[in-house]
């Protein structure tokens, strides 16, 4: 069975950090693209960043480029993503997913990021 469970979350002021981490369980990590989105309130679900099965790949939102940082540890079957200089456009929940082959997609709970002074 597979499940996602995100954590990490909080409330940050604007300029600070955060790292979320999203548990992977039922499937390895190293098999699939994991990718992290974000939904603010009234807003549609976006992607953020994106990382190959492998690792060696990433690609950003146009938004967070050289502020985050998605990566993985395949050891730990666990996907990372590391927000810097966070603003408060930032504020969302933030979803981690992955989509198996036949095209099923998965979602986790997601985990809320408030940025406010």
């Amino acid at each position: 069975q597979v499940q996602l469970v995100e954590s990490g979350g909080g409330l940050v002021q604007p300029g600070g950090s955060l790292r979320l981490s999203c548990e992977a369980s039922g499937f390895t990590v190293s098999s699939y693209f994991m990718t992290w989105y974000r939904q603010a309130p009234g807003k549609e679900r976006d992607l953020v960043a994106r990382i190959t099965p492998g690792g060696r790949f990433t690609n950003y939102a146009d938004s967070v480029k050289g502020r985050f940082i998605i990566s993985k540890d395949n050891a730990k079957n666990m996907v990372y993503l590391q927000m810097n200089s966070l603003k408060l456009e930032d504020t969302a929940v933030y979803y981690c997913n992955v989509v198996q082959n036949g095209g099923q997609s998965y979602w986790g709970q997601g985990t809320q990021v408030t940025v406010s002074s």
